[in-house]
């Protein structure tokens, strides 16, 4: 667990982070819009960074997969997938820290490989966590443009 005096970073049931993941990175559809395959999987680790009243402001979903772009890369892929901060969050450190949970999980577990699929606009953020890209931009329907990026842990 993570603690800041504004947030509290921990592991959480993954439906609680449903609300948010919609409403950043569904266009503010419903909480179900915000399921992707896979999620209520044991192997998958979900973290959120929440307010004092106890609601996530921040989250990251990390999925044991293979990256398809590394795929002879030694050691366990780790995807990342719903991380999203809330309005009014962003640029606070809550990304941040949520990202580190997830890579101090990977560490925990012997490390690896991280990966996700970034929106463009997020690139800057995950350079800064070591990221870094792999392979052209694509341009994903109804959510717009992405760039696969990686990193070692």
């Amino acid at each position: 667990m993570i603690s800041d005096e504004r947030f509290t970073v921990r592991r959480v049931p993954v439906e609680d982070t449903y609300a948010l993941r919609a409403k950043v990175l569904r266009n503010g559809g419903p909480p179900e819009a915000a399921r992707v395959p896979g999620d209520d999987s044991p192997e998958v680790a979900t973290y959120a960074a929440v307010d004092e009243d106890g609601s996530p402001i921040g989250c990251v979903g990390l999925f044991p997969e293979a990256c398809p772009d590394l795929a002879e890369h030694p050691g366990k892929g780790w995807r990342i997938r719903g991380m999203a901060t809330a309005d009014g969050w962003r640029g606070k450190g809550v990304g941040a820290e949520v990202l580190q949970a997830a890579l101090d999980h990977v560490a925990a577990r012997g490390g690896g490989l991280v990966w996700c699929n970034a929106r463009t606009p997020a690139v800057p953020f995950y350079k800064r966590a070591g990221f870094v890209e792999i392979g052209e931009p694509w341009d994903e329907p109804e959510i717009g443009p992405h760039v696969r990026m990686w990193r070692a842990v």
